[in-house]
């Protein structure tokens, strides 16, 4: 092989030249200064300035820089995220543990509901025994008495009995029983009215089909009754009380239905024993009469008590003008 003078054989120069390009490939790599006598450039041309680095390589570093930062970014997205889903986890076992309790009380009402039937029980066959009970627990009743009209109170003077039942699921919704003994107004014993909540919580409600005696539908004459002098009144006929059972409308805001579960069916005596207030007035005025007629025989006693004061006076004078009269004798 040939060689050149004071310098490194061709072979060898070429294998040096193929190492340098190997290694100026790889990334942030220097390459090895150049072969100084085969590759010397000569004085003419100087070699140009080298760098450090090389520019391919230093774009991409450039890149990564970028994508740094980028990351740090979903760091900080990724750890306030994962904070908001821990304090998502406490609230939400705060809300579980409410459910727990809120179980744990259906169960203890589910539980003393039933300890209640017996006395529930007790209490209907003791009703039993008042006459009119129920209808003068209604009439006396607020909001009750707000619906019943004067045919209505008629047919509730054959009520005998009224039950509420809750089903086990209290959740689930209760049915109101009403006892009739025989009466002039229709054919059934007894009328019901439920009321439920579906499996997605939609209240529904159902009643009695009502077999009225003919000319006898209360929900109807209510409104056919009324003469021409009664339309004149300030307060007009209600309409029937027995509409309720026909009515299906919002069985989620059924305001008699929950009056009687809730306010009528846990004491009902109370409402019973509300006194009556046209009882009450004429009570008040035969007080008044008594006061008055008290006041007037006392003014009658004071005014004779003057009277007698006034004659011992005038007998006084009298008495005193003798004696003078006779002393100027």
């Amino acid at each position: 092989m040939s060689s050149f003078p004071n310098g490194p054989p061709v072979d060898k120069a070429i294998n040096w030249l193929g190492a340098s390009a190997r290694a100026c490939g790889v990334r942030g790599s220097r390459c090895p200064p150049p072969l100084p006598s085969l590759l010397s450039p000569s004085p003419s041309h100087p070699p140009p300035p080298r760098s450090s680095t090389i520019s391919a390589p230093a774009a991409k570093v450039s890149k990564k820089e970028l994508n740094s930062n980028h990351d740090g970014a979903d760091e900080t997205s990724e750890k306030e995220q994962q904070e908001a889903i821990e304090h998502i986890d406490e609230v939400q076992n705060e809300i579980d543990r409410l459910n727990e309790q809120a179980s744990e009380e259906i169960l203890k009402e589910q539980k003393y509901n039933k300890l209640r039937q017996p006395f529930f029980q007790k209490r209907l066959e003791l009703i039993a025994k008042i006459p009119n009970f129920w209808v003068t627990t209604f009439v006396n009743h607020p909001q009750v008495s707000a619906l019943l009209g004067e045919e209505d109170e008629e047919a509730l003077h054959y009520l005998t009995r009224v039950e509420v039942t809750e089903f086990e699921d209290i959740k689930s919704g209760y049915r109101i029983d009403f006892y009739f003994d025989e009466n002039p107004y229709f054919e059934n014993k007894v009328l019901s009215k439920e009321f439920h909540l579906n499996e997605s919580g939609d209240p529904s409600s159902k009643s009695t089909e009502i077999k009225w005696k003919s000319g006898k539908d209360l929900t109807k004459c209510s409104s056919q009754t009324q003469d021409k002098a009664s339309r004149k009144r300030q307060h007009e006929e209600p309409e029937s009380f027995f509409t309720w059972f026909t009515d299906h409308s919002d069985a989620g805001a059924d305001e008699l239905g929950e009056v009687i579960k809730d306010d009528i069916w846990p004491n009902p005596l109370q409402y019973y024993l509300v006194p009556d207030m046209d009882d009450e007035e004429g009570e008040g005025k035969e007080d008044d009469d008594d006061n008055e007629e008290e006041g007037g025989l006392e003014n009658i006693d004071e005014e004779g008590d003057e009277d007698e004061r006034e004659e011992d006076e005038d007998d006084d004078e009298g008495e005193e003008g003798e004696e003078d009269e006779g002393e100027d004798d």
